[in-house]
């Protein structure tokens, strides 16, 4: 029994002081200041897989959504700049929207005000943000886009080979 003791004590010692070195060396502050985010993120995602194996009710779907939505926009603007939040602000719409709009389409009997609010308010959040991205460089992608559409068009696709009918 006193060997059992002994080593369960040695194990917690060596746990501490790891966990110790690992404080002191800065790993645990880099990942609280980079990955918080992931407080919201996987929440998020638990609740959506809770729904999905039964677990519990379609009420659930609201904040999953909404924390799924908001937890990859913050890991975004954590990871490459919070600048980008003057841009990206629609979002904050958009995951209220998504949440709704997944209660709305699991629930039966499906609620019909819920569902078209909730349509109504992610088309006016994709709006938003489409009007928003345009005052970027986003605007140089969206005319690319619409030349090549524009071009394809015009030469249409290539010919099917006739020969083979």
């Amino acid at each position: 029994m006193r060997g059992k003791n002994e080593r369960a004590i040695g194990i917690f010692i060596v746990v501490a002081g790891l966990v110790i070195l690992l404080g002191k060396l800065g790993v645990f502050g880099y990942i609280g200041r980079n990955f918080w985010p992931l407080v919201l993120l996987i929440p998020g995602i638990l609740l959506h897989l809770y729904y999905f194996l039964r677990k519990t009710s379609t009420v659930v779907l609201i904040p999953a959504g909404v924390f799924t939505v908001y937890g990859i926009l913050f890991l975004i603007c954590n990871l490459t700049g919070w600048h980008l939040l003057a841009y990206l602000w629609p979002v904050f719409i958009f995951g209220i929207a998504l949440g709704l709009f997944e209660y709305a389409l699991f629930e039966y009997p499906r609620p019909a005000t819920i569902y078209s609010t909730s349509i109504i308010v992610l088309a006016v959040s994709i709006v938003l943000l489409f009007i928003t991205l345009l005052t970027t460089g986003f605007i140089y992608l969206f005319a690319a886009i619409l030349i090549f559409a524009g071009i394809w068009l015009i030469f249409g696709r290539p010919k099917p080979n006739r020969r083979f009918r």
